[in-house]
């Protein structure tokens, strides 16, 4: 008998692409370098007054060489879980490439960033521990691209990161398609698109402290106290670039979402990613 790959077929359609799952495997590398990236963005409010806050300042170098073997880790869990293969790596770096050159685009300028609604129609598609590699993957490509590496992009990396594991982690990944789905992941995207910068606002705000008395970052101050400066200085300072960020992401992924997705998914089914494995009897 010889083992061959079958994608599973729909009643009366073509076959239905399924998102690539986690195993134990995956889950522990992203519960890691989760925790790690958790910890790099919100240590600040919980050091005391007397923890020398600013000599830690430039310490993105060090989150940087921590974060590559933990991505690299992913990958390899992902690999080991659901036996991706060369086809899958090379669909992340087109995708990486793509995403990277959208970027560029909008620049940053007034929020308009493209490349948000790419990142989580891909995360969608392909499940949250390659859509995590692949956040990542592609704001370091665009930082390179756009001469943006400076001590904020290992941050970035793992905010983008979060912003398409959450896209692989929605509900209905197999089910929900059509005008529903385009609504889920827009909605998303609009979230997501907020949240990214609210999470960045908080990589560089601890050490503006004594910049704005009413709004800087108080070292040794209860939490609480610290969190309602943040809020203040979220309202103040980027809400004006998370909104145009947010409008754009939800516009475009209404606007060319079903295309997009289509052609994802069509890939991701040529690649076979995942296809379960059947056994035949040889033939005479």
């Amino acid at each position: 008998m010889t083992a061959t790959r079958k994608d599973p077929v729909a009643p009366g359609g073509p076959r239905r692409v399924r998102p690539i799952r986690l195993g134990l495997r995956s889950v522990a590398a992203l519960a890691l370098v989760s925790a790690v990236g958790v910890a790099a963005f919100g240590w600040p409010l919980l050091a005391d007054g007397d923890s020398g806050l600013g000599e830690h300042a430039q310490d993105a170098p060090w989150l940087f060489a921590a974060l590559l073997p933990l991505l690299l880790a992913v990958v390899v869990a992902t690999i080991a879980d659901v036996g991706l293969d060369a086809k899958a790596i090379a669909m992340l770096g087109v995708l990486a490439a793509a995403g990277a050159a959208l970027r560029p685009l909008g620049a940053g300028t007034a929020g308009i960033e493209p490349m948000f609604f790419l990142m989580v129609l891909s995360g969608r598609v392909l499940g949250p521990g390659f859509g995590f590699v692949l956040g990542a993957v592609s704001m370091f490509a665009s930082a390179l691209l756009t001469g943006g590496v400076g001590p904020w992009m290992p941050f970035q990396m793992l905010s983008m990161g979060w912003v398409c594991m959450g896209a692989g982690l929605l509900p209905g990944a197999d089910t929900l398609r059509g005008r529903c789905e385009l609504w889920l992941l827009a909605a998303y995207g609009a979230v997501s698109s907020v949240l990214y910068g609210t999470v960045m606002n908080l990589q560089g705000w601890p050490y503006l402290g004594g910049l704005a008395t009413g709004v800087s970052f108080v070292p040794g101050d209860p939490l609480a106290d610290n969190l309602g400066r943040f809020v203040a200085y979220c309202l103040a300072t980027s809400l004006g670039w998370d909104l145009p960020r947010a409008v754009v992401t939800v516009l475009l992924s209404l606007a060319l979402g079903p295309a997009v997705l289509k052609a994802l998914r069509r890939a991701t089914r040529r690649a076979a990613f995942e296809a379960p494995v059947t056994f035949e009897a040889p033939k005479a």
